[in-house]
């Protein structure tokens, strides 16, 4: 008799259990649109783990980055935009900067730099 009030008493609390976890309100985990995917920061990961692109919201200056990396980690690719200016970077593999592109208001430059570090700036 015991055995059959603890068995009862254990399917009880489950149920009561079940009813609580169901009535709890699930916005965190279920979207609304399951089309759009929120957040401040999103990545994507190769097989081992790495971090291959990045796009974040950056606090200061209030910029949205988008950065493109390589097997080993280095940044290849760098894309940003901000209120004020706007910017392309393509890196090679030692993460020195070979083509930049920029835009701010009154000033746009093209700046392209060869292997040896000489660069050539391009204005309109």
């Amino acid at each position: 008799m015991k055995d059959r009030r603890f068995v009862l008493f254990i399917s009880m609390f489950n149920m009561v259990l079940l009813c609580a976890i169901l009535a709890q309100d699930n916005s965190a985990v279920a979207q609304t649109d399951p089309t759009v995917v929120r957040a401040q920061l999103f990545e994507i990961l190769d097989e081992q783990g790495t971090v291959r692109a990045q796009i974040k919201v950056e606090s200061n200056p209030d910029a949205v980055v988008l950065r493109l990396r390589d097997a080993n980690g280095n940044v290849r690719v760098k894309l940003g935009a901000s209120e004020i200016s706007s910017g392309l970077v393509l890196s090679n593999d030692v993460e020195e900067t070979l083509v930049h592109l920029l835009s701010k208001q009154g000033n746009t430059t093209i700046t392209l730099t060869d292997k040896n570090g000489r660069q050539r700036i391009i204005t309109p």
